[in-house]
């Protein structure tokens, strides 16, 4: 093997011998270029060789070094954040690399170099410079972002109150991808011929609660006005009819509170209450079909006895006139009765 080498070195001194080159001029002609990369050496992707290391430096500053320095940008709708170059503190180390392309440029013996630049041959050395970046100053960015962008799903909400039936409905939430951006941001970084420039993409975050939900549950809503003496039928949040009612009496007053309509019938029978206001017929069950029986035409059952019924005491409506129970006339409850199914809310105030 050594004697192989020898031969080659020989045969490299006498080619160049014979093309006028003696020892002394191959040592200089090695020696002029000492100071100047090879041909073939790039550093991150930018050729160099043929350059000084100064002017490798100056090239490599303004094609990797300055590319780099632009600043971050990301985009989302009218709103726009930046990571400046010193936020960012981005550096390179582009001496530490230039020092290395030139120390490949002189590997091998000096008839190798000779040999090598006579031919024009060019070496294959790609070299990577240092990149480094504040991971940190990163991570605020994104923060900056999420925080101006992510908002929580709002969940419908329906309230039911003396007012009526009133909502707010529901909101999506959204969700910054801060995993796609922090891997966009951080290979730009680090890459000269990155874009620079990002859109902030979010995930929709569905509430829990939907209006559509909330439309469903409340579907039909019945909120009686005791003061007002009138009864409003709410259809999916939305008032569509009031009805003028009679209401309890002193001392007998329909109980205020949120309940729900418990039980419904047509003609009802009367099952007559223990109490007092009952006279004889105090425990009885008067027949739906009996002209003694007070309760007209419907019934829904709301609490403990209580109930809307229609009345033939058409006089009545408009006062507080009954034993506890929201009376109608018998048109306005035949009405209402096939429009309100069992288990829909009835709010008294």
């Amino acid at each position: 093997m050594l004697l192989l080498r020898s031969r080659y070195f020989l045969l490299v001194l006498l080619v160049l011998v014979l093309l006028g080159v003696s020892a002394g001029g191959v040592y200089a002609f090695d020696k002029s270029h000492s100071d100047k990369i090879a041909k073939g050496v790039t550093v991150g992707g930018v050729p160099v060789g043929g350059l000084t290391p100064a002017e490798a430096r100056a090239k490599l500053k303004a094609q990797i070094l300055q590319p780099l320095r632009r600043p971050i940008v990301v985009h989302r709708a009218a709103k726009t954040w930046h990571l400046t170059p010193r936020e960012a503190r981005i550096s390179a180390d582009l001496d530490t690399t230039v020092d290395e392309a030139l120390a490949r440029s002189r590997q091998g013996s000096l008839l190798e170099r000779v040999w090598r630049e006579v031919r024009g041959q060019r070496l294959d050395a790609r070299l990577e410079p240092t990149v480094t970046y504040s991971k940190p100053a990163v991570v605020r960015l994104l923060h900056r972002v999420a925080k101006s962008v992510d908002r929580e799903p709002r969940n419908a909400k329906v309230t039911i109150d003396g007012a009526g039936v009133s909502s707010v409905p529901a909101r999506p939430g959204r969700e910054v991808r801060t995993g796609a951006l922090r891997r966009q941001i951080r290979a730009a970084m680090t890459d000269p011929t990155a874009r620079r420039t990002f859109s902030a993409k979010t995930t929709r975050i569905d509430p829990k609660v939907t209006t559509a939900d909330a439309e469903k549950k409340y579907g039909t809503v019945i909120v009686v006005n005791r003061s007002a003496f009138r009864l409003t039928l709410y259809k999916r949040l939305k008032a569509v009819k009031s009805y003028p009612i009679a209401v309890g009496q002193a001392g007998l007053e329909t109980p205020a509170g949120l309940y729900s309509i418990t039980n419904k019938a047509v003609n009802p029978a009367w099952h007559v209450p223990n109490s007092a206001w009952a006279g004889s017929l105090a425990g009885q069950v008067i027949s739906g079909d009996d002209p003694s029986n007070p309760i007209k035409a419907r019934w829904l059952g709301v609490y403990d006895g209580v109930g809307v019924h229609g009345t033939s005491d058409d006089a009545s409506i408009g006062s507080a006139a009954s034993h506890g129970c929201i009376r109608m006339h018998i048109p306005d409850v035949v009405d209402l009765y096939d429009r309100v199914p069992v288990g829909s809310p009835i709010y008294i105030a």
